[in-house]
């Protein structure tokens, strides 16, 4: 078994750690997008579910997500300037 200094993990450890949360981050906002954009354009676009969408259900499924995805990354920016505007002041 590995031993760990008296302080717990070294700091490369540290640093993969932080990488690994990060990275488990990412990959869950990514499926919380998802889920709700399909959520939200499905509610709005598709008012009989059938075995294929229609010209009209497409085109508005495919305008729904890009403004779902365009809303989503100003709020992101605007997030992450607000957390190192936070940052700086400290």
């Amino acid at each position: 078994m590995d031993s760990l200094p008296a302080g717990g993990l070294t700091g490369a450890q540290k640093d993969e750690l932080m990488d690994q949360v990060k990275q488990q981050i990412a990959v869950a906002n990514a499926q919380e997008l998802l889920t709700k954009m399909t959520e939200k354009c499905f509610k709005k676009c598709i008012n009989k579910p059938g075995t294929s969408l229609d010209s009209s259900e497409q085109k508005c499924i495919a305008m729904c997500m890009d403004r779902y995805m365009d809303s989503w990354n100003l709020v992101s920016r605007a997030y992450s300037m607000r957390l190192q505007r936070e940052r700086n002041r400290m």
